[in-house]
């Protein structure tokens, strides 16, 4: 299983890489369920002026229009960076299963408002009806913060 997290992993990274080239920002996510991948996202919110379209909620949205559902238990969503907490929370109600992440947030981002503020998913979690598991695998960890740094320039 852990090396199907990595390779879903690094095509999540690759979304992130598509999203810069589109012009958004350095953020990708895909969403599998039985080992198969269901939908790409990426994030293209400043593009848009849409400050919904996040690469998780973009595939989680692509995924419920494909399975004709709003209920994605089951599924698995593989995201570059941490999810920021619409993420988490639209993960929550679409009741994905287990999230699994590359890059943890910084103060830094949260700084540059990448994120809204310090909130720990994890406690949040905690206190939701639905528990999603989360994984961190910081295998592509540098290389988001390098493409990060990239996309500021």
């Amino acid at each position: 299983m852990k090396n199907n997290d990595q390779k879903f992993l690094k095509i999540a990274v690759n979304q992130a890489q598509k999203s810069v080239q589109l012009g958004g920002f350095p953020a990708g996510a895909i969403i599998v369920k039985n080992g198969k991948i269901i939908s790409r996202g990426v994030s293209l919110g400043f593009k848009l002026n849409d400050p919904t379209n996040h690469a998780e909620t973009s595939s989680i949205r692509k995924s419920c229009k494909k399975l004709k559902t709003t209920d994605l238990s089951g599924c698995v969503l593989y995201a570059s960076l941490e999810p920021c907490l619409m993420c988490f929370q639209v993960s929550n109600w679409a009741k994905i299963s287990k999230i699994v992440f590359t890059c943890k947030k910084t103060k830094e981002m949260s700084n540059k408002n990448y994120y809204e503020g310090n909130n720990d998913i994890k406690k949040i979690n905690k206190k939701n009806n639905h528990k999603i598991k989360i994984k961190y695998l910081p295998n592509y960890e540098e290389e988001m913060l390098e493409m990060i740094k990239k996309w500021e320039k």
